[in-house]
């Protein structure tokens, strides 16, 4: 029997406490993200389960310093695993390119991007045998998506080509898409790129699977703008399409689905602004009105008025009542006069007519480090959202969700058969709320994990999947546990 769920009114009336967290960073081995100006941008972090254990690991960036492996050993303990020694990297993104059950990790780096194929209990090796060819460029932004192939297709965003004698401003390489093929991968450019800092492939205000490349100014200085390119026709959209070009600092992007409509909003991180571009009904984006609190342009505590830089940005049910709070990493790049160099983080929390209020201070996440990637992971299976910061020049930082009096919750993991293992891909329907299952968005670093949901007070919900073929299906699930969705 199918139970209907109204979590629109249901959760609306559900009263919770504010955020709070408690820093367990010391749980972690230290661990910072160094470099010189070549490392400004980046810092990502992977967050995955390496082991089958069904707890968050994670992967760190570090720059100049060595990239590091931490495994997640139970009630906010982590080990240090081992992995090839990598120096350069700029972020991770987890992946399972070879469908063989073992999370693989794209590494983005200044210099050759290098695929760790993942082993049984955290082994990786540089033994990548999909055929992948390196390119030797500064890369900082990844995605990928299955395409009717059983191996996935990759984008990696490049940012300035430091070959170029009158760089670095102007002088933004090529992206490259890497096509799989019958005997490995065939990469070809993408152009003209702009300095992406984040690229995200899911489906569009339009329904169709697209690339979003935020693209940053700093360094395309003019002529440039964020882009949108339409998978399956191989272009870029222009205003034809509806697409207004718009140009700003762009570090990192977040897509959910925020007002029950089934398309998806879009968070656009930069130096000052934070963009919520809301999705309309005729597949065209619109500017968020400034009342509805997401625009986070300065600091909101610490003294400092600058404007702020934001970075990774990451949607989640903080408090489990149903709404998607929003995460944003923020942090001067280094010493830039003009913005704040005291730049909290934020934690907004979703009210229930969809305005945000800032909670990051009085929720005990309002660090004053450089900060730059970041992940909202359970990292101790107790079904609230917890928070992993990577920092420029500053240790990781790891919080724990002890928010008092949160709703009910639901992860859901998919599989299928064939090399898109984890259905990638994927639209996941709980009621009024849904979620893309995708890889790729944030700042230099996601996760693949099961997608969770907060419930508010329900306790049996309905959970509808339409897989990438664009089949359906549909599941009952009791709350409060993760569910493994096979496809039928």
């Amino acid at each position: 029997m199918i139970r209907p769920v109204c979590l629109f009114v249901c959760l609306a009336s559900m009263t919770t406490a504010d955020p709070l967290f408690e820093n367990r960073s010391s749980a972690l081995p230290p661990h910072s993200y160094e470099g010189d100006w070549t490392h400004f941008v980046g810092g990502g972090v992977a967050v995955f389960d390496c082991n089958g254990d069904t707890l968050p690991d994670v992967f760190a960036a570090g720059g100049a310093a060595p990239a590091r492996l931490f495994i997640n050993t139970g009630d906010f303990t982590f080990s240090e695993g081992a992995v090839p020694p990598l120096i350069a990297t700029t972020g991770a993104y987890p992946i399972d390119l070879d469908a063989d059950g073992h999370v693989d990790l794209f590494t983005l780096r200044n210099g050759a991007n290098t695929v760790l194929m993942g082993g049984p209990d955290c082994t990786f090796s540089t033994d990548d045998t999909t055929g992948i060819a390196p390119t030797d460029a500064w890369s900082t932004a990844f995605t990928a998506w299955w395409d009717g192939n059983d191996k996935p297709t990759l984008a990696v965003g490049n940012y300035v080509d430091q070959s170029d004698p009158m760089g670095p401003f102007e002088a933004c390489d090529d992206n490259v898409i890497h096509h799989p093929t019958p005997n490995g991968y065939m990469a070809t450019p993408l152009t003209p790129g702009f300095c992406p800092l984040s690229i995200l492939a899911a489906r569009d205000a339009r329904g169709r699977p697209t690339l979003r490349l935020s693209n940053d100014r700093h360094y395309y200085v003019s002529g440039g703008y964020e882009q949108m390119w339409d998978i399956a026709d191989r272009r870029f959209l222009g205003p034809e399409d509806g697409w207004q070009n718009v140009s700003l600092w762009g570090m990192g992007i977040a897509s959910r689905d925020l007002t029950g409509d089934g398309r998806d909003e879009v968070m656009l991180t930069s130096m000052g602004d934070q963009l919520l571009q809301i999705a309309g009904e005729d597949g065209t984006y619109s500017a968020a009105p400034f009342s509805i609190g997401s625009y986070a342009q300065r600091p909101h505590t610490g003294g400092d008025g600058r404007p702020s830089t934001g970075w990774h940005a990451e949607f989640g049910d903080v408090d489990n009542n149903g709404q998607a709070d929003l995460f944003i990493a923020k942090g001067n790049v280094d010493q830039m006069p003009g913005m704040a160099t005291r730049d909290p983080n934020n934690l907004l929390m979703q009210q229930p007519d969809g305005t945000f209020v800032e909670r990051a201070e009085t929720a005990g996440i309002a660090s004053f480090d450089r900060s730059r990637g970041g992940a909202l992971a359970d990292f101790d299976g107790d079904g609230r959202l917890d928070l992993i910061v990577t920092n420029r020049r500053a240790p990781l930082e790891l919080y724990r969700n002890v928010t008092p009096d949160t709703g009910n919750w639901l992860r859901v993991d998919l599989r299928q058969s064939g090399g898109n293992r984890h259905a990638i891909g994927a639209i996941i329907r709980i009621g009024s709320q849904s979620q893309q299952h995708t890889i790729g968005g944030g700042h230099a670093g996601g996760q693949l994990l099961p997608r969770h949901f907060g419930l508010g007070d329900a306790t049996d919900v309905t959970v509808e999947v339409t897989w990438p073929d664009a089949s359906t299906s549909t599941h009952t699930a009791t709350a409060n546990q993760t569910v493994l969705i096979e496809k039928p």
